[in-house]
């Protein structure tokens, strides 16, 4: 069996302020901006890997969802603990040091963790902790 991650989705309640971290922060390109009513689902991700993609999605757009359950989604996301996404680059101090200049919310400056591994973590424009792991 041949598996690919193809997508993963973070939730994006603005739009805007995220396709602005993952575009301009990070430097993912746009592959898709579909919107339907008020609500928009955009498909970012890095231009050397075509087929791996993040999509920002309205975190209420699901009408599965309960109203308890959408307060709760909108409490972690506050405190963000709601959704991560793990990134990795060979130079996380250089990624942090430009990162860092877009004026992005730091959550951790790279640090050596006693389990092996350098690493670094932001927050995103909607909650969502964006790490970014050393790659050897």
């Amino acid at each position: 069996m041949n598996l690919t991650i193809h997508s993963s989705f973070l939730p994006a309640p603005d739009p805007e302020k995220s396709l602005a971290f993952y575009r301009d922060a990070l430097g993912f390109e746009v592959r898709l901006d579909v919107g339907y009513g008020d609500m928009r689902w955009i498909t970012v991700g890095p231009a050397d890997q075509p087929q791996t993609s993040v999509v920002l999605y309205p975190p209420t757009a699901d009408p599965g969802v309960t109203e308890d359950e959408r307060r709760t989604i909108a409490e972690m996301m506050a405190k963000g603990t709601y959704a991560t996404i793990v990134l990795g680059s060979t130079d996380v101090d250089g990624a942090f040091e430009k990162i860092q200049a877009t004026g992005a919310e730091v959550v951790q400056e790279p640090t050596d963790q006693p389990y092996g591994l350098r690493d670094c973590a932001f927050r995103d424009p909607a909650g969502n902790q964006v790490r970014i792991n050393q790659l050897s």
